[in-house]
């Protein structure tokens, strides 16, 4: 019969199609590129003790943290970015390739403020071991970034509560 290796023919085709549409789906997601796609866009609401409310993109994987807000060119007074942390212990940050200034505040399990770096500024060195690190003196849960001057804006301080 010849229908056999028409058959063979045709299974090897449907074979290398889905296996390239599998290989363009996985390297589409791969980018290094400083223009896509936050995660956890849509966030969280954060009330501030003030009564503010922040509205911040949510990062738990390790790849996500470790981008934080690199790249960046503004961040709005009202936005900003949570990590939650798998660990309660010292989690320590940098500027590397962040372009903007930063308040980073850490918290506790419970969302109390342990530690703040106001107006931490960005790292203008392309070596990244000449960024300076800021915090981790204090063992934490989550940390926010907020814009340059929010904690001071907000009037934060350690042991302030920040709801989520």
């Amino acid at each position: 019969m010849k229908s056999k290796p028409v058959v063979d023919e045709l299974q090897a085709v449907v074979t290398i199609v889905l296996v390239l549409l599998v290989a363009a789906g996985g390297f589409s997601s791969c980018s290094d590129s400083p223009s896509e796609a936050s995660p956890s866009a849509d966030g969280v609401s954060i009330t501030l003790p003030d009564g503010a409310v922040i509205r911040a993109e949510v990062v738990s994987s390790a790849p996500e943290q470790q981008r934080g807000l690199m790249f960046r060119r503004e961040l709005a007074a009202d936005r900003g970015m949570l990590f939650n942390f798998s660990t309660y212990e010292e989690h320590t940050f940098w500027m590397f390739q962040t372009l903007i200034p930063l308040d980073i505040i850490w918290m506790d399990s419970e969302g109390v403020i342990v530690e703040i770096s106001a107006d931490t500024p960005p790292c203008g060195s392309t070596n990244p071991s000449d960024c300076p690190n800021y915090g981790g003196s204090v063992k934490s849960q989550y940390v926010l970034e907020l814009a340059g001057g929010q904690a001071a804006a907000h009037q934060l301080q350690v042991g302030d509560r920040i709801r989520f």
